[in-house]
């Protein structure tokens, strides 16, 4: 009797302590740092076309990990 009643026990102990994990847990969240204003535009020429029914796509910034990344201006098929 004594072996069932410390197996009860240790069931509810198991019980109460994955709950309290799981509260515990569920608090936790990943906040991303700050990001830097974004720089100013890049003054670009645009060349010329490759061939007709071509677009230009103008340069813009992406944010790369910790810092902000030029991608050039390009011509895109339409």
């Amino acid at each position: 009797m004594k072996y069932a009643s410390n197996l009860k026990s240790a069931k509810w102990r198991a019980r109460l302590l994955a709950v309290l994990c799981a509260s515990t847990l569920s608090a936790c969240y990943a906040v991303e740092p700050a990001r830097p204003p974004q720089p100013a535009p890049v003054a670009e020429v645009m060349p010329a076309p490759h061939a007709p029914g071509y677009r230009w796509v103008k340069g813009h910034y992406r944010w790369e990990g910790n810092h902000w990344q030029w991608v050039p201006g390009h011509w895109r098929p339409a």
